[in-house]
């Protein structure tokens, strides 16, 4: 894309913005005018709002940026070795264990304070 195009594109963002926040409003506003319509009809008016408002926000610059950066965190998801269920297993067992462990000695700690300071005070 080069300089003017995306110049102009940026100089038309700001009424595509508008549009988006306006289909919003009159989503939500149509929902609560609306509110002894059937919660289906509703919910299907509103998802399609906000799909046609999810498409023209795609078509701004901004829109487009997050748009690009989403496909890539769903490829470096992809790339992610997960754990298997073992380890992941192991890994919670000993995390439960280390709570316990530390619980403990907070709740020994809490009441050989709370005894020396009854001695103290009497």
């Amino acid at each position: 894309m080069n300089a003017s195009a995306e110049s102009q594109s940026g100089g038309l963002d700001g009424l595509k913005w508008l549009l988006v926040v306006a289909l919003l409003v009159a989503g939500i506003g149509g929902n609560v005018y609306y509110d002894d319509q059937s919660l289906l009809y509703r919910v299907i008016g509103l998802v399609v709002i906000a799909l046609v408002a999810a498409y023209v926000a795609v078509q701004t610059v901004q829109g487009a940026a997050f748009w690009k950066l989403a496909k890539e965190a769903r490829t470096e998801i992809r790339k992610v070795v997960w754990p298997t269920r073992q380890e992941t297993t192991q890994t919670t067992l000993i995390v439960v264990a280390f709570v316990f462990v530390m619980a403990l000695i907070l709740w020994g700690l809490d009441t050989l304070l709370g005894w020396l300071v009854s001695l103290a005070i009497g």
